[in-house]
């Protein structure tokens, strides 16, 4: 989920777009996204007209020696009317001067209308409108789809919950549970079963290998053998056939009683079998295998070496383990313990979804909620924006204003002085013009303001579109409260009546 620093900039590390939230509030997402978009970097420069010089100006032109030098011919004449070349140069200068200014006016009016566009609040006002009824809507989509797929959950669990209360029911285990292991003890039992074949097999081995012609490595492959035969076969009985003598069907019991009888026989038969293999291997090389078969017809417990016998003993003893190891596995009863474990399964998977469903709208809400407080956040500070392009708009117009008084001042100020040193050296009357006072025209700025929004009703709608978001967060809060009591209200729907509470 992401979170935001108080610029309004996500922090790093945290809100991939739309990590998590892509598919949800695409409405609020939009308007979130638009408000991020920068539209504050103008700068208000403090003196965009820089003062004309008059003084300078006049040296540039050389005003003193021309004036000098028109006065003493005469120039201009006294019947004159327009200005000479000098003075005309005087107003293009000033002229040329207001209307760079004109220009940097009209830029720098584009620039603040760009940026006042840029604000768009009519458009972040209907998409809020928009955003309002969508977010809703989103997170109700949302919640039907968790509680959709509870609905199937929580159907099976009720299915398994039925199947395990017939199971007892039939069975009559109604005053017990099910003796079930972990993943770490079922994990362990099987462990001890191989630890009980690679402990077995380097026992025998030891011991066949003294008539083995390989010697300890021969001895070993037919440990192994006998090992595994031991073994394997009796957790196999253990866990399939033995179990049935628990069983409350008589037919059930005669084959649990027949695989005990079968593990009885088929432990017997191969320690016997490895001892009798042990003591003929010890004196013979061909033909071990049908020796050690008359041996076994004709006298089964005849063993002249003690070593025979603790190796018959020692092998006995590890079937029995494997035997009781392969019972502890599971419940004794056979069926119960499957029949159990896929009812916990079933709850477990319900349980889990739901809480993770709890958890992801929570999430939804919270990352909802943020970007909201952050769009309330950043229209106040739009406003301000706004207020601030307007006032450095007016200031502007003013500023420029005041500079072609300025251009105009000093205009006069360059022709009295051009005209009152051509007059003092002239020996004809000065031209009539002479007497006129420079007016400079101005030039008019087109401000356009039928789009502007004065601060007070931006600060009414701005303050109604708050409302309207907060009362959006609110009504998200209330779904989110409906939305986990509908996810309750599936235990009533589908209720553990057998094997859990409601």
């Amino acid at each position: 989920m992401k979170r935001l620093r108080q610029d309004g900039a996500p922090q790093a590390g945290v809100i991939e777009e739309e990590d998590y939230m892509a598919p949800k509030f695409d409405s609020l997402n939009k308007l979130f996204e638009s408000l991020r978009d920068s539209s504050h970097d103008f700068r208000v420069t403090t003196n965009p007209f820089p003062p004309m010089d008059a003084e300078k100006l006049s040296k540039t032109l050389e005003l003193s020696e021309k004036a000098d030098r028109n006065g003493r011919q005469n120039l201009p004449p006294t019947d004159a009317t327009e200005m000479d070349d000098v003075e005309r140069s005087i107003v293009d200068r000033v002229e040329s001067q207001r209307d760079d200014s004109y220009q940097v006016v009209e830029d720098q009016l584009s620039t603040y209308a760009t940026r006042l566009r840029n604000l768009d609040f009519d458009g972040h006002f209907g998409q809020i409108q928009l955003a309002n009824h969508a977010s809703v809507a989103d997170f109700k989509v949302e919640v039907a789809g968790g509680r959709d797929e509870l609905h199937g959950l929580r159907k099976d669990l009720r299915e398994r919950d039925v199947e395990l209360a017939e199971f007892r029911e039939k069975n009559g285990l109604q005053k017990r549970v099910a003796r079930t292991k972990g993943g770490v003890a079922t994990t362990a039992k099987w462990l001890v079963i191989a630890a009980l074949l690679i402990v077995e097999t380097w026992v025998n081995g030891t011991f066949l290998a003294v008539g083995s012609n390989q010697g300890f490595l021969g001895g070993l492959m037919y440990a192994l053998a006998f090992a595994f035969a031991n073994v394997i076969l009796t957790v196999l009985l253990g866990l399939y056939v033995v179990p049935r003598t628990v069983h409350r069907s008589f037919l059930w019991k005669i084959v649990g009683l027949a695989g005990i009888a079968a593990w009885i026989v088929v432990a017997v038969s191969v320690n016997l079998v490895m001892a009798h293999y042990r003591e003929v291997s010890a004196t013979m090389v061909d033909a071990i295998g049908p020796e050690v078969m008359r041996r076994l017809n004709e006298a089964p417990l005849a063993m002249s070496d003690i070593d025979s016998w603790v190796l018959f003993v020692t092998g006995m003893i590890f079937s029995l383990i494997a035997l009781i190891d392969s019972l502890l596995i599971s419940d004794p009863y056979p069926g119960y313990a499957g029949t159990h474990e896929r009812y916990v399964a079933a709850r477990q998977a319900y349980v889990d979804r739901k809480r993770d469903l709890i958890d992801e709208l929570t999430d939804i809400r919270n990352d909802h909620n943020e970007k909201v407080e952050w769009i309330v956040r950043e229209l106040s500070t739009r406003r301000k924006e706004s207020a601030s392009i307007l006032d450095a708009r007016a200031r502007m117009v003013g500023l420029f204003a005041e500079h072609q008084d300025h251009l105009e001042l000093v205009a006069q100020k360059l022709l009295a002085y051009y005209r009152e040193a051509n007059r003092q050296v002239r020996t004809t009357s000065q031209p009539v013009h002479f007497k006129s006072q420079y007016m400079m025209m101005r030039r008019d700025i087109s401000l356009s303001t039928e789009n502007d929004w004065s601060d007070k009703d931006l600060a009414e709608r701005i303050q109604e579109a708050q409302d309207q978001l907060k009362a959006q967060m609110k009504q998200i809060s209330v779904e989110f409260e409906a939305a986990v009591t509908a996810y309750h209200q599936l235990d009533n729907l589908f209720p553990e009546t057998s094997n859990g509470p409601a």
